[in-house]
């Protein structure tokens, strides 16, 4: 892993991504906060060394280098998912190669059910905290230390200080946003009306198939994390709603807009 990563980061230095400040993963339906890029590198994922590449529809599978809200961001417009068959490692080997590059802040968006009944489709959620139910462990298997310690403190897993800069933000904006729980699962499946039961009993507010072995691996590296889920589809309890990978990238692109405009203030605040 470490000489991948390495080799990885070289080939990206060679092709003039150098000192980003701002790591950002964009999920689902999520990829349009590039237009808000001065774009100065587009690489394909195909193109990169040891990068896998993203085989779901909605995710470009480009690695975005530019300025957005006057920083350096590095932007991957498509991330990697288990369920599609990559390894924990694989999967969040992006995450690996930004903390090399320089970057200590990192931003993730997902797009999740919500089981929140205070919750509507489109509602933007900062995601306080996690329950990782996923089947595998990105950190399973001999831990090399140049990565990081081998039992990782979770104990504030999403920076709390962005947290309240990004609601601070948003209500300067009058923009108004959810706080809750994420609870990830494997998919590809979306929840049964049971499984939504399970996640709302459990205490989580939100469930996705993503980002949280992104985080743990980026808490492995001591980087500050931001994440922030669009709810794209309902699972409330008595209400069972049918549900497809269209229609939650139909609901994402609703939120486009005020997720882009919230981040970029975000980050120009720094």
């Amino acid at each position: 892993m470490w000489d991948k990563v390495q080799e990885t980061v070289k080939f990206l230095k060679q092709n003039e991504i150098s000192n980003p400040e701002f790591g950002i993963v964009l999920g689902t339906g999520l990829g349009s906060l590039v237009d808000y890029i001065k774009i100065e590198k587009s690489i394909a994922y195909g193109e990169i060394p040891n990068f896998p590449v993203s085989t779901v529809a909605g995710h470009s599978g480009k690695l975005i280098y530019g300025l957005l809200g006057g920083k350096k961001v590095l932007a991957m417009q498509g991330r990697f998912h288990y369920y599609e068959g990559w390894t924990m490692q694989q999967a969040t080997f992006a995450i690996r190669v930004m903390k090399f590059l320089g970057i200590n802040n990192l931003i993730v968006s997902n797009a999740s059910g919500g089981v929140n009944p205070n919750f509507s489709v489109g509602d933007v959620m900062l995601i306080k905290d996690h329950i990782n139910l996923m089947p595998e462990h990105p950190l399973r298997g001999k831990n090399d230390e140049r990565f990081g310690t081998r039992f990782v403190d979770m104990h504030e897993p999403y920076d709390l200080a962005f947290i309240a800069k990004f609601e601070s933000i948003a209500k300067a904006k009058n923009s108004n946003i959810q706080k809750g729980v994420y609870l990830a699962l494997q998919g590809p499946t979306f929840e049964t009306p049971a499984e939504y039961k399970m996640v709302k009993i459990l205490g989580a507010d939100a469930v996705g198939m993503s980002t949280v072995p992104e985080v743990i691996v980026a808490r492995h590296m001591k980087m500050k994390c931001l994440g922030i889920s669009v709810i794209t589809d309902l699972g409330i309890e008595g209400k069972p709603e049918s549900v497809s990978h269209e229609e939650v990238q139909k609901a994402a692109k609703l939120a486009e807009k005020k997720i882009s405009e919230l981040v970029t203030a975000f980050i120009s605040s720094f």
